[in-house]
């Protein structure tokens, strides 16, 4: 495994970790029409660390890939959210919502080149 693919277990872990000692910062961003925001926020928190650990695992490796990439779909309504509302916008510029939005693609497409 080359060394950038770590990069996804970082950034998996450290998001995860954040859902749960942070869930305000999360539950902002949620678009209002899901129900029972904290609880998604801690359950998507452990879920992203589970993938983490799983990256790192041989054996969990390509169902964690296919985990990572099923995360980033269902992320999809809450980039949307934050580009069209501007409360849960963070008061972040367009474009860089927009990057984050378009980021999203290429996470996916570059998770699924590491699946055997």
């Amino acid at each position: 495994m080359s060394w950038h693919f770590y990069i996804f277990p970082v950034i998996f872990m450290i998001s995860g970790v954040f859902h749960l000692v942070k869930p305000k910062a999360f539950m902002r961003i949620m678009p209002l029409y899901l129900p029972y925001h904290k609880e998604i926020v801690y359950i998507s928190g452990v879920i992203e660390i589970v993938v983490a650990i799983g990256l790192l695992l041989t054996r969990f490796r390509d169902l964690s890939l296919l985990a990572a990439m099923v995360l980033l779909l269902l992320f999809f309504p809450v980039h949307i959210h934050m580009l069209i509302n501007r409360k849960a916008s963070l008061n972040l510029p367009k474009s860089v919502l927009l990057f984050r939005l378009l980021l999203q693609f290429f996470m996916i497409y570059w998770l699924s080149t590491y699946i055997s």
